[in-house]
């Protein structure tokens, strides 16, 4: 992901020169089995589409144990192989992943009373319950499934930005003002007023607004740089991020 920037500090993470070894970089490296770093790049991965792919399998009928045996399946079993297949020319890898589980769950259910599913395999852990709390809290049949799965796959790349941005300010001792403003980044009004913001943290209003401008500013870097690994061309990251802000907005 580049290297280590304080939440002052303001760098371009995707442009032309860097593009060229960061595009579908997680994934060309998980497909590569003979190199060491391709259990690292592969769970990485599985982290990041496990809850989309399991919601999507939740609103396609799928009982939550069921959904997460077949989540799990997925990666455990076929998913290295997806991945060896995936290439940059396939276009948009969250799309060529649905693609690909989609098949799953058709070979799945033709055989699930022929064979046991999950054999006793763990690829990666997770947080079932957590999979399932965010699944439950969305209505009823108002989404259809591949909506679903967008809708999870943007918020799961948010909630690891955030979780980079947590580490990088509580690095830099400031993790009491990223707490404070989080709340700050998304929309156009602070959800609290910076007069507020600023009695709370002891600093100025205009710091506070400073400091919530690098802030988003901050987030949109470290969410593009999440994109531009899964996309095929460097024309293409703009187009992808504003799609992740339109769905997670949605």
């Amino acid at each position: 992901m580049g290297s280590a920037h304080t939440p002052d500090t303001v760098t371009s993470v995707a442009d032309g020169r860097e593009f060229s070894t960061t595009q579908w970089s997680a994934v060309v490296t998980a497909g590569d089995t003979q190199t060491s770093l391709a259990s690292e790049a592969l769970e990485t991965l599985c982290r990041t589409y496990w809850p989309p792919l399991y919601a999507y399998a939740r609103r396609r009928g799928y009982s939550p144990v069921e959904a997460q045996d077949l989540t799990q399946e997925f990666f455990a079993r076929l998913f290295k192989k997806c991945v060896a297949h995936a290439s940059p020319e396939r276009g948009k890898f969250r799309t060529f992943l649905l693609t690909s589980f989609q098949h799953f769950l058709v070979s799945e259910w033709r055989k699930s009373e022929r064979e046991k599913r999950g054999g006793g395999l763990v690829f990666v852990a997770w947080d079932d319950a957590a999979a399932e709390h965010w699944y439950a809290d969305q209505p009823p049949g108002e989404l259809p499934s591949e909506q679903v799965y967008e809708k999870r796959w943007a918020i799961t790349l948010v909630e690891h930005a955030l979780a980079r941005l947590h580490d990088e300010y509580a690095s830099a001792g400031k993790g009491r003002v990223f707490e404070t403003l989080r709340n700050c980044i998304w929309g156009r009004e602070p959800v609290r007023p910076y007069a507020d913001l600023a009695t709370e943290l002891g600093v100025s209003e205009g710091a506070v607004k400073m400091s919530v401008h690098r802030l988003r500013q901050r987030c949109r870097e470290v969410l593009r740089a999440e994109v531009t690994k899964t996309v095929a061309q460097p024309e293409d990251v703009d187009e992808e991020l504003r799609h992740l802000i339109r769905v997670f907005g949605e």
